[in-house]
């Protein structure tokens, strides 16, 4: 047999024809990855396997801890081919080929427990003990076993020329994980990123590096917190490979599921690496590589899930660690943990004094732009571009993964920039850049080829702006879709839009703007009416409702005479209020009841009622359009009636008596003696001549207030740019407006809150004017002459 890693990989997948019938084709996999790993260990171990039998009978005479037993069994291990040793071995004295098939089951769970700790944790979290016992029950596990005996898996080594490299066993393993994705692909998505978005990726991280990639002795860390079953560390290994076949790559990464875990760990102990390094849980709650910093960073984290479980371990970080901890610039919303893992990674980079590092992530649409200025998403954006850490946003097309179909994008992201980039990110839009599979995998109906990766990789690599160009033009012919044919079909039909591949490169800061606050004068009227002063009868919210269906259905006998001693007295009926207000006003708190049948409550009520019917006596009923006199005749009535009111009841009867009214008079806050400024809200009375004017600050309308998005320009002073702004957007519409001087960002301190978000589509949006009118009647008029000859042939 040719051994290449994709004969491997099919002769090895072929263990599928015994488990047929007796299995699902979704745990093939979690079989025949296991055999695989076992029967590749077998073959390493081989070479040192006496030596380390000799030494497990020397060290069961000596009272030696189970750690120390470990290093000398592992130093046991070296030999011509691993003149170091290995990171595992196995102390029993069987193989697969000593099993015998009675009692097969027992003797090779023996075996499988004799392996160092790190092997053996592997098939604990394959089940594989669990799958062991259903084949045997099956009666297919010693035909499995002689299948998986028939594969020689043996490595490459001076003794044996033609065995099978790290490298080639780990492609091999790494076609298997794919195979065994794919027919699992309901689930693929949460563990599996698709290859061709895994070597796209990778190419972007690493061909800023091809340079120091090529050069001898180079040692390298690669880095994934959410390394699934470990694509994108396979995929940088073998990147590097491909540049430097002497270049030493450290593999590190922490996954949260543990099938997911054991693939990721299993290959990375086939591929020769210290899987000491390949930690188990949440990456965001508790960091098991906490200490360590890498040259390149890969992911694809979970789009769109909540951590809420872990709200409270993220928020203490944020809080008491700030920027010494990972998530200083600021917290996304709960409901999305995108950004978390983003922070994380940036948190990982290795110093830019030690030669920087880069990372790739794939997101989806929402970090791009949720979350308005001030907010956690925001803050992270703005930290991330003020701070210089991006480099290009690709958007990806749609429907490229097994489990969503939703837009995604890569982002790339270094803190080593080259000088031509510095200050400057690069928006590619590969939207169009792909092809339709001949069978679905799950959400995944389209491909990339090499020819779309390596479009994307040059114009990343060039650094340039490339106007939208059709696909054909760039000599990517793609098969047009194929359009339903149901229905009647328009004479007509709309043209398509030709696909096009565009790339844009923009200022960091044009993706900033301040959010100032513009507001506009209160204007209200007052009256002392009948129907106002009533309500006072009853309280504010949240008891106004419970209070009026109370009064309509137990007050009639109440009376506003002084002498009326029933007035607010529900003891009688105390039952039966609680019960209806339960049922129909259940926001009500057992307080708020308490205070509803309380009658100092109503009391208190009819006593404000009564004080606002001595008022009206004096000030009448007629409507006033200037609320500057109200506090003045409110007092001079108060005076006249030797009334007092407290606070809280002139509160509530301003409330009643007034309201909002755009043709009022504007409602005085303060009166300045400082120079006029109607940018920021100091107006000059209007009216009257000389030096008699008053500068005026006028209350504010909270239902009338609005936001202005102002972009960003570090070349102007901040003042200058809101105050031009308004001149021009705002004070021709609104010309009683002014700008809140008191809403100010955080960080600066200067007048208006700032704000960042990429907005990838509106740079790329292409109009399409619509169908001619003329057409769309001639279409309109076939379908009615149409649906006229149906109806002919019903009646007739």
């Amino acid at each position: 047999m040719n051994q290449t890693p994709n004969n491997l990989a099919t002769f090895c997948w072929s263990i599928a024809d015994l488990l047929r019938g007796d299995f699902k084709q979704s745990q093939y996999g979690r079989i025949i990855l296991p055999f695989t790993l076992l029967r590749r260990l077998e073959g390493v171990l081989e070479e040192s396997k006496e030596q380390v039998l000799a030494e497990v009978e020397k060290l069961s005479k000596m009272a030696l801890s189970e750690e120390a037993q470990e290093q000398m069994l592992l130093r046991a291990t070296k030999s011509v081919s691993n003149p170091a040793g290995l990171s595992f071995f196995n102390t029993s004295k069987m193989d697969m080929s000593k099993l015998g098939e009675s009692g097969i089951k027992a003797n090779l769970e023996s075996y499988i427990q004799a392996f160092s700790k790190d092997a053996r944790e592997i098939f604990e979290y394959f089940n594989f003990a669990e799958f062991i016992g259903q084949l045997n029950d099956a009666d297919l596990l010693w035909k499995v076993v002689q299948k998986v005996r028939a594969t020689d898996l043996s490595p490459k080594s001076p003794q044996n020329p033609t065995g099978i490299t790290n490298h080639d066993m780990g492609l091999t393993f790494e076609e298997l994980i794919r195979r065994f994705a794919e027919g699992s692909n309901e689930t693929a998505g949460e563990h599996f990123t698709p290859r061709d978005i895994v070597r796209l990726t990778t190419s972007l991280v690493f061909m800023e590096d091809d340079d120091a990639l090529t050069k001898s002795g180079i040692i390298r860390t690669i880095y994934d917190p959410t390394a699934g079953t470990g694509g994108f560390l396979s995929s940088g290994m073998e990147y590097v490979h491909e540049l430097n076949p002497q270049a030493v790559m450290r593999a590190y990464g922490q996954e949260l599921n543990p099938e997911s875990y054991a693939v990721c760990k299993a290959d990375m102990l086939i591929k020769g690496q210290d899987v000491t390094n390949i930690k188990l849980g949440n990456t965001l709650s508790y960091d098991q590589l906490y200490a360590d910093k890498f040259d390149y960073m890969l992911s694809n984290p979970p789009f769109g899930v909540d951590w809420k479980k872990i709200e409270s371990t993220i928020k203490d970080e944020n809080t008491l660690k700030g920027f010494d901890g990972r998530f200083g610039a600021g917290l996304p919303r709960v409901s999305d943990g995108s950004l978390l893992f983003l922070m994380h990674l940036l948190n990982k980079l290795r110093g830019a004094s030690d030669g920087g590092g880069r990372i790739g992530i794939i997101l989806n649409g929402s970090p791009l732009f949720t979350g308005g200025a001030g907010s956690g998403e925001s803050e992270i954006r703005r930290y991330i571009l003020e701070t210089d850490l991006l480099e290009t946003i690709v958007a990806l097309p749609t429907d490229m993964f097994y489990n969503t179909g939703i837009a995604t994008y890569i982002w790339i992201l270094s803190n080593k920039k080259s000088d031509e980039r510095k200050g400057k990110v690069q928006l590619i839009n590969g939207v169009n850049l792909c092809g339709k599979m001949r069978k679905s995998l799950g959400s995944k109906r389209n491909e990339m080829n090499s020819d779309d990766i390596a479009l994307i990789t040059r114009t990343f690599g060039e650094f340039d702006v490339v106007d939208a160009t059709t696909l054909n033009e760039l000599g990517l012919n793609k098969v047009a879709e194929t359009k339903s044919n149901r229905g009647r079909q328009s004479a007509n039909p709309k043209t398509e839009a030709p696909k096009t591949f565009a790339s844009k490169i923009f200022a960091s800061y044009e993706f900033g703007y301040r959010r100032i606050t513009i507001e506009r004068p209160l204007r209200e009227s007052y009256q002392f009416s009948d129907e106002r002063i009533a309500e006072l009868r009853f309280a504010a919210k949240p008891l106004n409702a419970p209070m009026k269906w109370v009064y309509e259905e137990f007050g009639a006998n109440w009376s506003d005479n002084t002498d009326c001693e029933k007035y607010g007295i529900l003891d009688n009926v105390a039952i039966e209020v609680r019960a209806y207000v339960k049922s129909h006003f259940s926001d009500l708190k057992e307080k708020q009841i308490n205070d509803l049948l309380d009658s100092k409550t109503w009391l208190m009520q009819q006593s404000i009622l009564l004080k606002a019917k001595k008022l009206q006596y004096l000030i009448g009923n007629a409507q006033c359009d200037d609320m500057n006199t109200f506090d003045a005749v409110i007092s001079h009535a108060c005076k006249d009636t030797d009334s007092k009111l407290e606070a809280k009841e002139k509160k509530q009867i301003t409330a009643a008596v007034s309201w909002k009214n755009p043709a009022a008079e504007k409602v005085i806050k303060k009166v300045h003696k400082a120079a006029a400024d109607p940018f920021y809200g100091l107006f000059e009375e209007s009216g009257g001549a000389g030096n008699g004017k008053r500068v005026l600050e006028y209350k504010a309308d909270g239902d009338l207030r609005d936001h202005e998005n102002v972009a960003l320009d570090p070349s102007q002073a901040v003042n200058d740019i809101n105050e031009a702004y308004f001149k021009k957007e705002v004070q021709p519409h609104v010309p009683d407006a002014w700008i809140d001087a008191n809403k100010k960002d955080d960080k600066d301190q200067k007048i208006g809150i700032v704000g960042y978000e990429i907005p990838f589509n509106r740079h790329f949006y292409q109009y399409q004017p619509p169908r001619d009118l003329v057409e769309i009647d001639a279409d309109l008029d076939a379908v009615s002459a149409e649906i006229m000859n149906l109806l002919q042939e019903v009646h007739s």
